[in-house]
């Protein structure tokens, strides 16, 4: 069994990997740390584990008992604990948050999306886990910067649930604000940024082109509904059959032709992908949900890569439905 810790165990990420390590057939959940909550049950927090688990959070960490570590923590708080303390030799790591996604000489980590990296990560013991708009967007371009296509500016739009935000409430998350609405945020400046053209570039070198982004906040709890313009003289045969070939071999990315929507991924592992051309115009449609392929689900993945285990196990998840 794989034993596992988790630092960090109070948000909605964290939320949802709990759920899923506690029904993991090789795994062990040895600690939930959780400083603020210390001593209160997983369920009082995360109130869908009630029947799941006993678990407690506690606010130790016995590092030396784990083969895994998860940290689910605020931007900048892996990097301070890191700086800070000294873990065990072989203990592996899997980061959530954005600090060790850019790389830099003195960075360690693996760049955690598999259907880019599935290799290196198989070979690693540092994961630094990919941003939710960020693996949603990479997964409609990868296969075009594969086979040298991104010439041209990229505009992207791209509407995201409730949850990205975090657990905290703050005024554009609550209920009366959010639902029956719609807004914009950071556009042109998202912080995923950076990790998108960095990864475009490692499949195709040459690229310059501009990524113009704009996230909205949507009137949902859960998902990313991503639509991304790019000019591109190839039949729309020929990109089915590129993007296809990409991902033969990755077993959550689908590229099917009808129209997609997001109820299809919500509470999934999977990516949706759909293709429209007009004229040179390429619309390519890319849906993930944001805590479990946008977060959770893909550091399981990640987790699986880690330690040689067939990469499905533990993520066969069922859409919602209607």
């Amino acid at each position: 069994m794989i034993k596992v810790g988790i630092i960090g165990g109070a948000g909605y990420t964290a939320g949802e990997l709990i759920r899923l390590l506690l029904n993991h057939p090789d795994v062990e959940l040895t600690f939930v740390n959780s400083s603020s909550n210390a001593g209160n049950r997983l369920s009082q927090v995360h109130e869908g584990l009630i029947g799941e688990t006993d678990m407690v959070f506690t606010d130790r960490l016995p590092l030396d008992q784990i083969d895994v570590l998860f940290f689910c923590t605020a931007h900048g708080d892996t990097k301070k604990f890191l700086d800070q303390n000294e873990l065990p030799e072989n203990l592996k790591v899997i980061d959530l948050s954005m600090d060790y996604r850019l790389e830099s000489e003195d960075n360690k980590f693996i760049y955690g999306l598999p259907e880019l990296n599935r290799r290196e990560i198989c070979k690693s013991q540092y994961v630094a886990n990919p941003g939710c708009f960020a693996t949603a967007i990479q997964l409609a371009l990868l296969p075009l910067a594969k086979n040298l296509m991104l010439n041209d500016d990229i505009y992207v739009t791209a509407v995201t649930g409730s949850t990205g935000a975090g657990v905290k409430p703050s005024a554009t998350t609550h209920f009366s604000w959010r639902t029956d609405n719609l807004s914009i945020y950071k556009p042109f400046t998202h912080q995923h940024l950076p990790e998108i053209m960095q990864s475009l570039k490692h499949l195709q070198s040459s690229f310059s082109s501009k990524i113009n982004f704009v996230p909205v906040r949507g009137d949902f709890a859960r998902g990313i509904f991503a639509t991304v313009i790019v000019k591109n003289a190839v039949e729309i045969d020929e990109l089915y059959r590129i993007y296809r070939d990409y991902y033969a071999e990755d077993s959550f990315v689908h590229v099917v032709e009808e129209s997609i929507d997001l109820k299809q991924v919500v509470n999934t592992n999977k990516c949706l992908i759909n293709l429209v051309k007009n004229g040179d115009q390429l619309l390519i449609v890319s849906c993930i949900d944001n805590l479990l392929k946008g977060a959770s689900g893909t550091a399981v993945h990640n987790m699986n890569l880690l330690f040689n285990l067939k990469e499905t196990v533990g993520l066969k998840l069922k859409p919602s439905g209607f």
